[in-house]
């Protein structure tokens, strides 16, 4: 077996980044690479991700919970409405990441979101997805970016997006499965 692939304590081959981490594992398992759809879902991976630039990810999925409280569920339509006392309100929880630019991107992409028509954004973020690309045959061949990440970050910003650099874009590509990054001898590799 491959450094890039680690035996699980459940007896499962997974991508080595996943590690031991409970929780790790079962996104690995259940939403990592898996095909994710709707306005909703795509902006709350977006902000998500936004929050992570410059942290582990494990950190926002041991979040994720709290983040989608306070944000009430990563609807911009009530994110829009959010205020000077809800980003000090935001800023004192200790249960997500603290940054007054991210709460700010967050509220931002948030209003930018709600000048789109239903589905738009699903259709927008998906037409970046490359048609076929070989799957990566080791962690090292997995990039950090891509032409397509970059053109997807390009168009984002244009639109005022914030937080969505191209490494933080193809982070969203890999996790919502626009691409599919797990590597030979990973489980999910042989069946999706």
């Amino acid at each position: 077996m491959s450094a890039d692939v680690r035996i699980g304590p459940d007896g499962i081959a997974r991508c080595a980044w996943v590690g031991d981490d409970a929780e790790y594992r079962r996104y690995h398992d259940e939403e990592w690479g898996r095909p994710l759809h709707g306005d909703l879902a795509l902006f709350e991976k977006m902000s998500l991700e936004g929050f992570q630039a410059g942290l582990s990810w494990i950190t926002i999925l041991r979040k994720r919970p709290h983040f989608r409280e306070v944000f009430a569920g990563f609807d911009p339509a009530v994110i829009a409405r959010f205020d000077d006392s809800d980003v000090e309100r935001l800023m004192m929880d200790a249960g997500i990441i603290r940054n007054r630019l991210k709460i700010g991107a967050a509220i931002s992409n948030a209003r930018l979101m709600l000048e789109l028509r239903a589905g738009e954004f699903d259709q927008f973020m998906w037409s970046f997805a490359p048609e076929k690309r070989p799957r990566p045959q080791s962690l090292s061949d997995v990039p950090a970016t891509t032409a397509e990440s970059d053109a997807m970050s390009k168009a984002l910003k244009k639109r005022g997006f914030r937080f969505v650099g191209s490494t933080t874009m193809y982070a969203l590509m890999q996790s919502s499965g626009m691409v599919d990054d797990h590597v030979p001898g990973c489980w999910r590799a042989v069946s999706v």
